[in-house]
C-alpha cells in the first residue's frame, strides 16, 4: 500500500495535511514533540538538517512542509539568517528528496509538492532572506520535473500569508490580521485548509507537474 511522507507534519500547514490524509498511510516527520497519533500513521521525531531518514517501502509522495518566517531589513540580516533560512526551506527539501527518490520512482503516482511564498514573485520589502530560499526551491521544482519527467511530477504552492502558529508574530491581534485581510484582493489572507486542500489535491494521479500553484488571494495576478 502506497505511503505519504509528511516532513514537518505536527503543526500549521503540515499537521492540517496530516488531518486531512487521516485514513491514508502516512509516514510524518517532526522536530517537534509529538503530541498525538493517528494509528494510520508512523512517527518520527526529526529534524531534517542534521537527521539520518529511517528507510520507507511503498512511497509514492513528499510532502515538504518546513518554512520560516525572518523580516528584517537587509541591514539587519546576517549571513546566519540566510544560511538558517536556505538550509530549512531548500536544502532540507534536497536531502528528503536524494534519500528517496529512488523509492518514489517504484510508484505508478509519484509526486513531490514543496512549498515557496508569494514573495518570490512579487518583491516585498524585509523578504530578501526568505524570499531567496524559496526562489531556489522553486528553481528546484521546474529543475526536477524536468528531470523527473514521466515518473515523478513534482510542483510547488506558493502560498500569502497563510493563519498559521508560525505567523503569529505578524497576526498577534484582530487589528493586523484585518490590515493583512485587506491587501488581497480576495480581502482575506489564507487560512490553513486553503493550502493543506491544495497540497492534498496534488497528490491525486493528474497531469500537473512544473508548476507553482500561488495560493493568494489574487496578490500574485492582480492589482484592484
Amino acid at each position: 500500500m502506497s505511503k505519504t511522507l509528511i516532513v514537518g507534519g505536527t503543526k500549521g500547514i503540515g499537521k492540517r495535511i496530516s488531518e486531512l490524509l487521516e485514513n491514508s498511510d502516512c509516514i510524518i516527520f517532526s522536530r517537534n514533540e509529538i503530541s498525538s497519533t493517528n494509528s494510520n500513521h508512523i512517527y518520527y521525531n526529526l529534524d531534517v538538517k542534521n537527521a539520518e531518514f529511517p528507510d520507507i517501502e511503498d512511497l509514492s509522495s513528499i510532502i515538504y512542509c518546513p518554512g520560516t518566517i525572518n523580516l528584517k531589513p537587509f541591514r539587519s540580516l546576517k549571513e546566519e539568517d540566510f544560511l538558517n533560512d536556505f538550509n530549512v526551506n531548500f536544502m532540507g527539501a534536497v536531502s528528503i528528496i536524494k534519500k528517496y527518490q529512488r523509492n518514489l520512482t517504484k510508484s505508478e503516482n509519484a509526486s513531490i509538492t514543496l512549498f515557496s511564498t508569494v514573495a518570490v514573485s512579487q518583491g516585498m520589502p524585509f523578504h530578501a532572506s526568505i524570499a531567496a530560499a524559496k526562489g531556489a526551491v522553486e528553481g528546484l521544482t521546474k529543475s526536477l520535473a524536468a528531470e523527473f519527467a514521466g515518473k515523478i511530477r513534482v510542483n510547488c504552492i506558493a502560498p500569502t500569508l497563510t493563519n498559521t502558529p508560525l505567523a503569529e508574530g505578524i497576526l498577534r491581534n484582530e487589528e493586523a490580521i484585518k490590515r493583512s485581510d485587506e491587501r488581497h484582493p480576495s480581502k482575506r489572507i489564507n487560512s490553513v485548509d486553503d493550502v493543506a486542500n491544495t497540497a492534498v489535491f496534488l497528490l491525486e494521479n493528474n497531469n500537473i507537474t512544473g508548476q507553482i500553484l500561488h495560493v493568494d488571494g489574487g496578490m500574485s495576478t492582480l492589482k484592484v
